[in-house]
């Protein structure tokens, strides 16, 4: 099966540090999942994706789907409901349990009202009826990935939730509303927003924010991390951008 591989943080953010937008020449394109068991069907919606801009990774089996969906790094995801051996569904069901918080849209066939409504509650973004047009497909993709702040944005801002972040005046706002970051706040928060879904070391951490090559006291990374939770999230003790993952270090999913 066609598919196109990924090389390098992905998604429509952009910023004068690292140009992320989809359409920009050179730059990473949106790297979406397929999981689709109909041949035709997966070949249609690599191709015609791909030629929208988008790398695209495609998987005709249900297990296997899941177990790239949980380790790879995608902006989003299209998921048919019906598939072998793991459906759609569970596929959803465990990619949510697991805190992976891309965009999915569903794809069900007619006569599939109880999948549609059971897959919106467990944590789908959209889901489309078989048969569907292509244009209405790649515009519901294009309005997840701006609704979610995976959208293009000036050269200078990336958006997250209600959260907009001015690099070159290393301004945040929610809303209307300025949040006042350190400086060490706010590059921490940078470099975050650079390595989007990918898990962050706290040693890494030290060295790109801190410029340690070697420090004993990573409790400073958590101590900020805190800090900025509560400037940033809405619900600081379940944070759903700024993520830790334990024992490691953090993920950013904004």
């Amino acid at each position: 099966m066609k598919s196109s591989p990924h090389s390098g943080p992905s998604g429509q953010h952009v910023s004068k540090d690292a140009d992320l937008s989809p359409r920009a020449a050179g730059s990473a394109r949106p790297h979406l999942l397929v999981i689709e068991d109909d041949e035709s069907m997966a070949t249609a919606l690599t191709d015609g994706l791909e030629l929208e801009g988008y790398d695209v990774e495609v998987q005709r089996d249900g297990a296997a789907g899941l177990e790239r969906a949980l380790k790879g790094e995608f902006d989003l995801i299209v998921l048919d409901v019906m598939l072998p051996s793991l459906s759609g569904v569970d596929i959803l069901k465990q990619v949510r349990s697991a805190g992976r918080q891309m965009p999915i849209l569903m794809l069900t066939a007619k006569g599939q009202e109880i999948d549609k409504v059971l897959g919106l509650k467990l944590g789908a973004d959209d889901y489309m009826t078989k048969p569907f047009g292509f244009m209405e497909l790649t515009a519901r993709i294009e309005a997840l990935l701006r609704r979610l702040g995976r959208g293009s944005t000036t050269s200078d801002e990336y958006r997250f939730g209600p959260i907009r972040v001015v690099f070159d005046g290393q301004e945040v706002w929610n809303g209307d509303r300025r949040i006042e970051l350190s400086p060490r706040e706010f590059d921490l928060l940078r470099y975050m927003i650079r390595h989007r879904g990918k898990v962050v070391r706290r040693d890494e951490l030290l060295d790109a924010v801190w410029g340690y090559d070697d420090a004993p006291l990573t409790r400073t990374i958590d101590v900020h991390v805190a800090k900025l939770r509560r400037k940033i999230e809405t619900d600081p003790q379940n944070p759903e951008f700024l993520l830790t993952v334990h024992r490691v270090g953090y993920r950013f999913m904004g």
